[in-house]
């Protein structure tokens, strides 16, 4: 793999393209650039009259690379140049983005006359972490058969839309935020991406869909557009959920209206959050609607539509919580210490923790209404004294200690402290329980309410607070289902928490993919790296990592029982041509995966080009490769998916794979396949 540098301050076109002597333009880059090649671009402003030629074009396996955490914070593409489109005629762009290119980590603009940022067009690009703004036109536009995937960018005032994809185009648009501009998502045609886990804040429509669209919506939040959430034209047909499969989408404080079906179709929506004032046109609600936020049926005169109504109803369901004689609840009410530890007492079952407080407080008297309760809650862990042996029953509880209450009573461990990034008020949190409340984030126990970002954790907890935060420790331990609500945290993904990959090897892997949900780790916060992988954990892993098309009919393995926890995904993975079984009908699901099964697998699956055996060289201990495998291993090798630690010239190939030498593989193959960006490890195997 090649590197280049990019300055437009210091360099020149005459120079290297090292980093002591880098290009002064994108355009030069692109000129030296082959597949392969990652562009790294210092803080500057591109364009024409700094030297670029637009439209710049990223050629196939070509990384741009900016700074992804900022999302492109300073280094600012701006320009427009005519391409001639082979669906849409003469177009102004910025950039076009070929096949397995990236995009990452830049701001474009495109002032032109009906500008185009990114312009995508039958190819399959990474465009993440990126800023879009002020394109006269929109941020993206995707056509013909493209299949990009557009991740954590943010699409802010473009004149038309954030992301306009029309003809067959499919892919992946997730995590993005797209703000003031007209149509925050518009799909049209026949395209059907998936859409899912966005923000559409404050544009005229939130998503616009016509023709033939039919795209797949999950868990966006779609707010305070003024025009409509979600407007439905022509035969378009959204899914928005089903039985199986809720959709989890939140429309919340558009102006006039949430959902506005224009078609003569009728729209299933299951497990979204909406208003069904705020609907129109024929759309069936189904009764597995998660949560709506309308009039909640309660015995409470002080509930109605309060956002935290059907936490609370849920508790009074199962008689853990009730409310006053009055026929109030007082939802805003502070909770008493002694309140709470009643609450827990009633809610959990658990046995004694070892090293658990008594609850025997100097100033709980034998009388007191809630002793035995704290008693309870305490054993179980719940609940602690002060250092002078009080309780101090009638002292208001805060926020923090609820949060430490609950990760204490459940045992949950593994907050990664950067996951407070979350909270815009995280300097208030106190030292002592950072790990606590990164624990409590994690698990998506924290409700905040009226801005989800704002933790307040030194207040005190309210009656409606404690029983949000008490129905979502219900949730976390399988005991209740989760109920959509635009108040609870939903920390980004991509910061993971594993606790025990700090200083691993493959530590960058682990929290790459990780941070993709696509592997995870254990209750316990931990990821176990070093433990080998059976064949049925490794099929999991392979089939939510790719998804595979059945290449084969289904196959029925003697061992495999109908009710086994993996079936569907051995399934999976032998139709997709990831696994086979063996002579004699079974699977072995239990059999540790081996390093030359490891190779084979994603070799077979992914349909890796053949090589010379030459290439096998690099191995000190190829005699131990079996004759079956020398081709495999080679076309794996030429690929770039081989990671052998720790010494990078034996390959080892009969020994059981970890948990993390198959994550680095498959992180491999998904950069063989252009959708993340390398990472730079001493441990994968060059392919040359």
């Amino acid at each position: 793999m090649t590197t280049l540098y990019v300055n437009p301050g210091t360099g020149s076109d005459r120079a290297t393209g090292s980093v002591n002597s880098p290009f002064k333009t994108i355009t030069r880059a692109l000129q030296q650039a082959t597949r392969g090649t990652t562009i790294y671009l210092a803080v500057g402003n591109y364009n024409t009259a700094g030297g670029e030629k637009f439209p710049l074009v990223i050629p196939a396996g070509v990384i741009v690379l900016g700074d992804e955490f900022s999302k492109g914070k300073g280094i600012a593409i701006v320009g427009t140049g005519q391409y001639n489109s082979q669906t849409f005629a003469s177009q102004n762009i910025t950039l076009l983005l070929n096949s397995q290119s990236q995009l990452r980590g830049v701001t474009v603009t495109n002032p032109g006359q009906r500008g185009t940022g990114v312009w995508i067009e039958s190819t399959k690009p990474v465009v993440s972490n990126n800023t879009l703004t002020k394109c006269s036109r929109e941020g993206i536009f995707v056509t013909g058969t493209a299949k990009p995937l557009i991740v954590d960018n943010q699409f802010i005032e473009n004149a038309s839309s954030g992301i306009f994809i029309v003809r067959n185009g499919k892919g992946e648009i997730l995590r993005n935020l797209c703000q003031k501009t007209g149509y925050g998502i518009a799909v049209s045609d026949s395209a059907a991406p998936l859409v899912a886990d966005n923000k559409l804040l404050d544009n005229h429509t939130g998503i616009f869909l016509s023709r033939s669209a039919k795209p797949v919506m999950r868990r966006n939040r779609i707010e305070n557009n003024t025009n409509g959430g979600l407007v439905v034209t022509g035969e378009a047909i959204p899914d928005l959920g089903n039985n199986q499969d809720p959709a989890g989408n939140i429309f919340i404080n558009n102006g006039k209206i949430d959902i506005q079906n224009n078609t003569s179709l009728t729209l299933l929506s299951v497990g979204n959050q909406i208003n069904p004032v705020k609907v129109s046109g024929a759309i069936k609600l189904d009764a597995s609607q998660i949560n709506t936020p309308v009039t909640i049926p309660t015995q409470f005169t002080d509930l109605g539509n309060h956002w935290a109504a059907k936490f609370i109803q849920e508790l009074i369901n199962r008689n853990y919580i009730s409310g006053f004689p009055d026929g109030t609840f007082r939802p805003e009410n502070s909770i008493t210490r002694a309140e709470y530890g009643a609450l827990i007492a009633k809610t959990f079952n658990l046995p004694r923790q070892v090293g658990a407080s008594s609850g025997n407080f100097k100033d709980i008297p034998d009388n007191f209404w809630a002793k035995e309760a704290i008693i309870k809650a305490a054993n179980m862990g719940f609940i602690t004294g002060f250092p002078d042996s009080t309780f101090r029953p009638s002292q208001n509880l805060t926020r923090t200690q609820a949060f430490i209450s609950i990760v204490n009573g459940l045992g949950l461990k593994g907050g990664n402290p950067n996951i407070l990034l979350a909270y815009s008020d995280r300097a208030q949190i106190p030292s002592y329980a950072t790990e606590a409340i990164a624990t409590a984030t994690e698990r998506n126990l924290i409700v905040n309410y009226p801005q989800a970002d704002i933790l307040n954790p030194m207040g005190n907890i309210t009656r409606a607070e404690v029983a949000a935060l008490v129905y979502q420790a219900l949730v976390s331990t399988g005991e209740a289902i989760a109920i959509a609500s635009p108040q609870l945290v939903n920390p980004h993904p991509y910061i993971p928490s594993f606790t025990d990959i700090k200083d691993h090897w493959a530590g960058d892997f682990i929290r790459r993919l990780g941070s993709l949900n696509l592997v995870g780790g254990f209750p316990d916060g931990s990821f176990k790296p070093d433990v080998p992988l059976n064949r049925a954990q490794y099929a999991a892993i392979v089939v939510k990592v790719f998804n595979p098309t059945p290449i084969r009919p289904p196959v029925q393995f003697i061992d495999i029982p109908t009710d086994f926890w993996a079936g569907a995904a051995i399934q999976d993975a032998y139709r997709g041509g990831f696994l086979s079984g063996f002579p004699d009908q079974t699977f072995q699901p239990q059999q540790s995966l081996r390093r030359v099964e490891l190779i084979a697998s994603l070799t077979h699956g992914l349909a890796f080009a053949n090589a010379d055996e030459n290439i096998l060289e690099i191995y000190e201990d190829r005699d131990t490769i079996p004759t079956y495998a020398k081709s495999i291993i080679a076309a794996a090798t030429k690929a770039g998916i081989i990671v052998n630690y720790p010494t990078l010239t034996r390959l080892e190939p009969k020994r059981p794979a970890t948990r993390a030498e198959a994550t680095a593989f498959l992180y491999q193959a998904l950069v063989k396949r252009g959708r993340l960006n390398p990472i730079f490890s001493p441990y994968i195997v060059p392919n040359t």
